[in-house]
C-alpha cells in the first residue's frame, strides 16, 4: 500500500510538472509571433511546485521573432521563479510574480538580422547610433530606411537611405565594436561614406549605456553572425 501512494504521489506531481511546463510553453509561445523549435526543462521538487516556487528552468528556441526581431538560436536559463500557480493550476495564463534574472546565450545569422530591419527595436536603436554619429541628420527631417547589416570580426557594415524633399542620399557606416562592461557598449574606427565618397573618418569612440537590466559578458561579431552572452531582468 505504502508502495502503490507513493507512485499516485510520482503521478500526481509528473502531472503538475507536465500542466507547468505546457503553461510556460504557451506564455512563451504568446511572447513571440513565430517560433521554430522551442523546448522547455522544468527542475522542482513536489512542495516547490505547489508553493509557487520554480528552482530551475531551461528554455531553448530556435528561429523565433520577437517584437520583429529575428533570433536564430536561444538558449536561457532562470532561477528562483515566482508564478501565480494557482491560477495555473485552475488553467489561467502564466504570470510572473517577481522580477527573474535571465542568464542567456543567443546567436543571430546575419540573415536573421537583416530580416529584423524593420523592426521598431533594431531601426530605433540603429537611428539612435546614427544621430549620435551625424547629429545633423535628424529623424524629423530625414527619414532613414535600414536596408542592410553585414557581420565580420569583431566589425559591422550598416548601409542606409536617408531620404529629403530633395534627394535620397545612401550611407555606409563601418565601425568596430566592444564591450567595455558589462553595461556599456563602445563604436570606434567609424568610418562613414554618403553615396560613397568618404564623410567621416575618425578615431572618435562613442559608447552607449545597456542599461541596469542588463550585465552582459560577451557580445560580438563574428563573420555572418551576431554573439550575446549575459544576464537580463525579466520584469513581470
Amino acid at each position: 500500500m505504502p508502495e502503490d501512494n507513493l507512485q499516485k504521489s510520482s503521478k500526481k506531481i509528473r502531472l503538475i510538472t507536465n500542466l507547468l511546463t505546457k503553461a510556460l510553453k504557451l506564455w512563451l509561445r504568446a511572447q513571440v509571433s513565430q517560433v521554430s523549435q522551442l523546448e522547455v526543462e522544468i527542475r522542482a521538487s513536489d512542495r516547490q511546485i505547489l508553493s509557487g516556487c520554480i528552482p530551475w528552468v531551461s528554455i531553448f528556441a530556435s528561429h523565433a521573432v520577437y517584437q520583429g526581431l529575428h533570433l536564430t538560436r536561444i538558449q536561457l536559463v532562470a532561477e528562483n521563479i515566482q508564478i501565480n500557480i494557482g491560477s495555473v493550476l485552475k488553467g489561467q495564463p502564466l504570470r510572473l510574480l517577481e522580477t527573474v534574472a535571465v542568464f542567456g546565450e543567443l546567436a543571430v545569422e546575419d540573415k536573421d538580422l537583416n530580416d529584423s530591419l524593420s523592426s521598431e527595436l533594431l531601426s530605433t536603436a540603429l537611428n539612435d547610433v546614427l544621430v549620435k554619429l551625424l547629429p545633423e541628420y535628424s529623424l524629423k527631417s530625414k527619414p532613414i530606411s535600414w536596408q542592410k547589416i553585414t557581420l565580420d570580426k569583431d566589425r559591422v557594415m550598416l548601409r542606409a537611405m536617408v531620404t529629403s524633399p530633395s534627394e535620397a542620399t545612401h550611407l555606409d557606416i563601418y565601425l568596430d565594436l566592444e564591450l567595455l562592461s558589462p553595461q556599456e557598449l563602445q563604436l570606434s574606427h567609424i568610418q562613414i561614406e554618403r553615396n560613397e565618397v568618404p564623410l567621416l573618418k575618425g578615431d572618435g569612440n562613442y559608447s552607449f549605456d545597456l542599461g541596469s537590466d542588463v550585465d552582459i559578458e560577451e557580445l560580438r561579431a563574428i563573420p555572418g553572425q551576431l554573439i550575446c552572452r549575459g544576464r537580463i531582468n525579466v520584469n513581470p
